[in-house]
């Protein structure tokens, strides 16, 4: 190894801490660019937004007014409401008595004729005091002839000794035809206390034979089983006590008389009229409608949620109905025909339309139009809810565009693009 020379002046050498390496120069000079780039980008992205279309947004098209009203209920709909389809003859079948089930004759969907067997119990106990009441019976009944003999006994020797006595008052004492009467008379009070004892014991049979019967469980009218509460080996009582007692052993109803149980906002109740025509669609078939008609509006209303149940018959049988489907129920305009042609001259055009296009700004109810893809505010007058819908009684004229969804926080002016 060279060794530096001592001529050498050290102090001329430098290092330049102001100048970063090259390697340092050309990262800095890549990271430059790629922010450039993305700034670029950012910038080009915005500038298309805001020159192209808007948020997507959904929206509704009011209907074309053709009269007193108009709406996106259902074709001349008055008013909807939404509810569930019901049996109006359903019951939960129980026993009588407590006990277990020792047969079981019925499953889901079995159907059934009144009085025909759905389950038995256990009922050897019951049996026994069947047969106990009817040997008491029998003996009730041998006894009675017992005592029905003897009596005519006595009351024979009673009636010889008071006709010799008559005959020759010598002959019988009056002790004697004393006593005789006496016996004859506790004759026919056993007698009487015979036929006593064998009518209780009668009584006692019936009694066995309706619980040893009411250890048979059927069917309270002609129907369906919608649900087996239970199984065989499970012990059933009238009423469930806890622990492992059941209370029905099952559930049916006739499917004959399915109608529909509505809640209508009692701000709509005076459209509805008994007998009055109705469209029914269920929410597992969107695309069929049935047939219907209002059998009853309940004359009650419930004050927490401001609404009167209405029932409704569905006059279109068809099996895919089933109990506890959910449905809605459009009430026709001819329900409330007769009321309208005596009625004053329509005022202005009614709509409904979907709650969510109605909202609610510093206490006013405002729609939001879609006109050329930009929302434009307007204040309506909007009745309360009703199955999701709103009856708006003034400030719009039909075939509008309303925003219902897709922008949380509207703006008038904002672009907008009708989602597809």
């Amino acid at each position: 190894m060279t060794s530096p020379s001592p001529s050498a002046d050290l102090s001329k050498l430098r290092i330049n801490r102001d100048a970063p390496p090259p390697e340092v120069r050309r990262a800095l000079g890549r990271n430059l660019a790629i922010a450039a780039l993305a700034l670029i980008l950012i910038a080009g992205a915005v500038f298309a937004l805001r020159r192209g279309g808007g948020a997507p947004v959904q929206i509704v098209t009011v209907a074309a007014a053709s009269g007193a009203e108009a709406g996106g209920g259902g074709a001349g709909a008055s008013v909807t409401a939404n509810g569930y389809v019901v049996a109006r003859t359903r019951a939960s079948v129980s026993a009588k008595l407590p006990g277990r089930i020792a047969d079981l004759r019925v499953s889901e969907g079995s159907t059934l004729r009144r009085g025909e067997i759905i389950a038995t119990l256990e009922n050897a106990d019951y049996a026994a005091q069947a047969a106990q009441a009817k040997a008491a019976v029998a003996t009730a009944r041998a006894e009675l002839v017992e005592a029905r003999t003897a009596s005519e006994v006595a009351a024979r020797e009673a009636e010889r000794l008071r006709n010799m006595r008559q005959e020759k008052a010598d002959l019988v004492s009056e002790q004697d035809l004393d006593a005789v009467e006496g016996r004859a008379r506790q004759a026919a009070a056993r007698l009487e206390a015979a036929d006593a004892r064998l009518q209780a014991a009668k009584a006692s049979q019936r009694f066995a034979l309706a619980n040893l019967e009411n250890t048979v469980i059927r069917a309270p009218f002609s129907g369906t089983v919608l649900r087996k509460e239970a199984e065989i080996g499970e012990v059933v009582a009238p009423s469930v006590g806890g622990g492992l007692t059941r209370g029905a052993v099952v559930t049916m109803a006739d499917l004959t008389t399915l109608e529909v149980e509505v809640d209508v906002n009692e701000a709509y109740i005076a459209r509805v009229e008994k007998d009055g025509p109705a469209t029914i669609t269920l929410d597992a078939y969107p695309d069929t409608s049935f047939r219907g008609a209002v059998r009853q509006v309940v004359p009650t209303a419930d004050r927490q949620r401001a609404t009167v149940q209405v029932k409704v018959s569905i006059l279109d049988r068809d099996p895919r109905i089933l109990p506890e489907m959910g449905a809605r129920v459009d009430f026709l305009e001819d329900s409330v025909a007769s009321a309208s042609e005596t009625a004053a001259p329509a005022g202005p055009p009614r709509f409904r339309i979907p709650a969510a296009a109605v909202r609610e700004v510093n206490g006013e109810s405002v729609v939001w139009l879609v006109r050329n893809g930009r929302l434009e505010p307007r204040t309506v007058q909007a009745g309360p809810v009703s199955a999701g819908f709103r009856e708006v009684r003034s400030g719009l004229a039909g075939g509008e565009q309303l925003l219902v969804g897709g922008v949380e926080k509207p703006e008038a002016g904002m672009r907008v693009e009708v989602g597809k």
